[in-house]
């Protein structure tokens, strides 16, 4: 069941469509209809008499609370409870309201009471032509070279109309010029792209500039528009390039050169007249970073000075490439060759590099044992790379060259005794040829280890004991001590002393040694007037494999008590 009203056409009123969906029950009825207005309707415009639409009695709108719950954004719309009329309550704008070109649709939500009934309104707000087409600039400026080919393209601007459908841009206009003609390309969207073709060659001794204007039209009754002025200047041609000075610019300098000075001048020539005549200069664009840090191009008077460190050992040679351009539109520009050699100078000291250190050799090492394998560089060139190297004279070693350059081996030349001296500070001195000549310093420290060399020492030999008799049985009466000039167990000494083939007179037989410190005791006693002297000896060994040992003798006299 449907129904379509018409209300006027001035603007006040709208166009009612509408369709009733009703849900019967006791308490609740829902029905949906749908208005149509278009925008910038006064303030108070009727839009549709709800009631009367939705089949309510009139009488009965204020006590059953006929009003909108929701959906009018800003309340837009206001109901009347004493005719149910639908009313614009503000302005609609519908470019502010709604996006795009789609439908602009406000849902209302309307409710009466008694019984309870929700009925659903759809306003939809169409579009009017208040807008015009209109360009993001008034003015565009176009520069043209004279000897641009026919048929050339140059995109313009494109007009935007915030309005839709037929109230938008639909068509551009060109005013009359015999040089230049419109064509509008498809963007593959709605738009069209205006674009300025030239038809006519231009010469800028007949005329230096071409002014038109670019008209966009959109598709209501009666249409607006909006327009462009177009302004194109013909440019002169430049049609010479500058010329080197030289093919190719060759210049030496030393390292480390000071800050500021001056390595050569670029000069290019050009033969034009004016702008397109006056030359300036730039570094190419491929040349490293690290250039830039070191040189720099004045671009007025191609000028080349040192700016930073020049480092002979980093760069050798440095080929750039400045380019010459004149101040044409469009310019025209030449390369011109620039070879910067860099000459050495004795600014860095030898480098002494210890690839292997056997810092702990045995003192029974023979001669031409390697300790340690080094290697020398220097990164300067010609005799300043060149190296001399010498060792301490006060030590048992010295340098052997190896098979690869500028490799040494450091080994022992003589007799290493720990006892006499237990480690070596070697200072190995790299010295190149330059002037003057730069040194540098490595120390390396050697310690001399162990080897069991040494026997056990006595202080004294033979060693006198005398002793009075009837001395008590197993007690001390004498203690021996030796010393061994080695280390750890090449210096550990016992004692022991040596037996006798068991005869009467062997007294040694009566004695006892403490084989960690040397002291002696006696198993009986002695008697003056049995015995008034013996001797014995004693052995000191020390721990080293193979072990080593000496003895010494002890001459004993017993005293009469």
């Amino acid at each position: 069941m449907g129904d379509r009203r018409t209300r006027g056409a001035d603007g006040s009123t709208g166009v009612l469509l509408w369709f009733l969906c009703c849900c019967a029950s006791e308490k609740q009825v829902s029905a949906q209809i749908r208005y149509s207005i278009p925008e910038e309707v006064e303030e108070g415009a009727v839009v549709g008499n709800v009631a009367k639409d939705l089949g309510l009695a009139v009488g009965t709108l204020v006590e059953r609370r006929f009003r909108i719950v929701s959906g009018s954004k800003d309340a837009l719309f206001q109901v009347n409870q004493n005719n149910g009329v639908l009313y614009v309550h503000k302005n609609i704008d519908r470019e502010e309201l709604c996006d795009g070109t789609g439908a602009c649709l406000i849902n209302l939500k309307i409710a009466v009471e008694n019984p309870l009934e929700i009925h659903y309104v759809g306003v939809e707000i169409t579009d009017v032509n208040d807008h015009s087409p209109s360009f993001t600039e008034k003015d565009l400026h176009l520069e043209i070279a004279e000897n641009t080919l026919s048929d050339t393209r140059f995109e313009l601007q494109t007009a935007r109309d915030a309005d839709v459908g037929l109230n938008s841009v639909r068509m551009y206009l060109l005013s009359s010029n015999p040089h230049f003609e419109l064509e509008l390309i498809d963007n593959g969207d709605e738009d069209k792209v205006p674009f300025l073709i030239l038809r006519k060659a231009i010469d800028r001794e007949q005329s230096t500039n071409h002014s038109f204007i670019l008209t966009a039209i959109d598709g209501a009754n009666p249409p607006r528009s909006g327009t462009l002025n177009i302004t194109v200047t013909v440019v002169d041609v430049n049609d010479n390039r500058p010329v080197c000075g030289k093919d190719i610019y060759s210049v030496t300098i030393q390292e480390n050169a000071p800050i500021g000075t001056t390595v050569l001048n670029i000069n290019a020539t050009d033969t034009d007249e004016g702008q397109n005549g006056e030359v300036e200069y730039a570094l190419g664009r491929n040349i490293k970073r690290k250039v830039h840090d070191i040189f720099n191009l004045n671009s007025l008077t191609g000028e080349i000075r040192v700016i930073g460190p020049v480092d002979f050992e980093e760069n050798e040679v440095y080929k750039l490439t400045v380019q010459a351009s004149d101040k044409g539109q469009p310019p025209l520009s030449v390369d011109c060759r620039v070879v910067i050699k860099i000459t050495d100078i004795n600014d860095n000291k030898p480098e002494i590099e210890v690839t292997s250190l056997s810092n702990m050799i045995s003192e029974d090492s023979k001669s031409g044992t390697v300790i340690s394998l080094i290697s020398v560089t220097d990164t300067d060139s010609g005799n300043n790379g060149k190296v001399l190297l010498t060792i301490s004279e006060d030590v048992p070693f010295e340098l052997k060259p190896s098979f690869q350059d500028n490799a040494y081996s450091v080994v022992t030349k003589g007799r290493l005794d720990r006892e006499l001296v237990s480690h070596y500070d070697i200072t190995i001195t790299a010295t190149d040829c330059g002037q003057p000549p730069l040194s540098t310093f490595k120390t390396l420290t050697v310690q001399i280890s162990d080897v069991n060399d040494n026997s056990p020492e006595f202080s004294q030999n033979p060693l006198e004991l005398y002793l009075v008799e009837n001395n008590p049985r197993g007690e001390s009466i004498f203690s021996v001590s030796a010393t061994d000039k080695d280390l750890n167990e090449n210096a550990a000494i016992s004692y022991h002393i040596v037996r006798g083939e068991g005869t009467q007179n062997d007294m040694a037989s009566f004695l006892n040694i403490n084989s960690d410190n040397g002291h002696i005791s006696a198993l009986k006693s002695f008697d003056f007037e049995f015995l008034k002297t013996f001797k014995f000896q004693v052995v000191a060994t020390d721990s080293g494999t193979p072990s080593l040992s000496s003895n010494v003798t002890i001459n004993v006299f017993i005293l009469d008590q």
